[in-house]
Formats: structure tokens, C-alpha cells, sequence
């Protein structure tokens, strides 16, 4: 059987290296972008099972990268976990796309409880 496949959108090495690691512990195939403008083209190519992105250092790009995601209809499907070092009133746009918005120190720890929250079906 095929491994499911988590697309990884960052730019820091730290955290973005321990969580593609994390997910492959965990039985998910990665495959990782760095170019926000490149996410929606991807992730219809590639169809993955979810999107993990990483909110800085650029987030008004990846925000809008998350944004046209959830609008396109090929992908809008699609649970996405966002991260970022410090979760502050400036994301409320990020959330709206995003299925969670978690902290750096949070989600490598935590991952297989925000990938089961994640995936739960409404």
C-alpha cells in the first residue's frame, strides 16, 4: 500500500527538517517546497493528503499561497497545518485557510494529535 503523502511548504531549516522527519516516522511520504508560488500547482499535481506550511519568514506570501489553495477547487479539499514560532493577533487571514495554526515548539511533539484533528472528517 502506498504511503500517504504530506506536502511540507518552508523556508527555516529549524523546524521545517524535524517535522519532514517526524512525518516519515510516522509513515507519510514528504515531499518539500520552498516557493509559497508554487503550492497550488503542486499540490494538484502531486495530490497529496495534506499540506504543512510554515508561516515564516514570509508569511503574507505563504498566507496567500494558503488562500489560493483553499480556491481552487482541485485543491480546496485539502487539511492544511500551519506553523509559525509565535501565534499572535496578526494571523487571523492564515487561520481562515489554514485547518490548524500551531506553534513551532508544538508541533513536531504533538504532530499525531493535529494530524488526526487535521484529517477528522465533518
Amino acid at each position: 500500500m502506498t504511503k500517504p503523502l504530506a506536502l511540507v511548504l518552508y523556508e527555516r531549516l529549524m523546524p521545517g527538517s524535524q517535522l519532514v522527519n517526524r512525518l516519515q516516522d510516522l509513515g507519510y511520504r514528504t515531499e518539500t517546497l520552498n516557493d509559497p508560488k508554487s503550492l497550488v500547482e503542486h499540490a494538484q499535481k502531486a495530490k497529496p493528503m495534506l499540506v504543512v506550511a510554515d508561516l515564516e519568514p514570509a508569511s503574507a506570501k505563504v498566507s496567500d499561497a494558503l488562500s489560493h489553495l483553499k480556491e481552487n477547487s482541485a485543491t480546496s479539499h485539502l487539511p492544511i497545518i500551519a506553523f509559525c514560532a509565535d501565534i499572535s493577533v496578526d494571523l487571523p487571514n492564515t487561520a481562515k485557510a489554514a485547518t490548524l495554526v500551531v506553534t513551532d515548539s508544538a508541533i513536531v511533539s504533538h504532530l499525531p494529535l493535529f494530524l488526526d484533528r487535521a484529517l477528522q472528517l465533518d
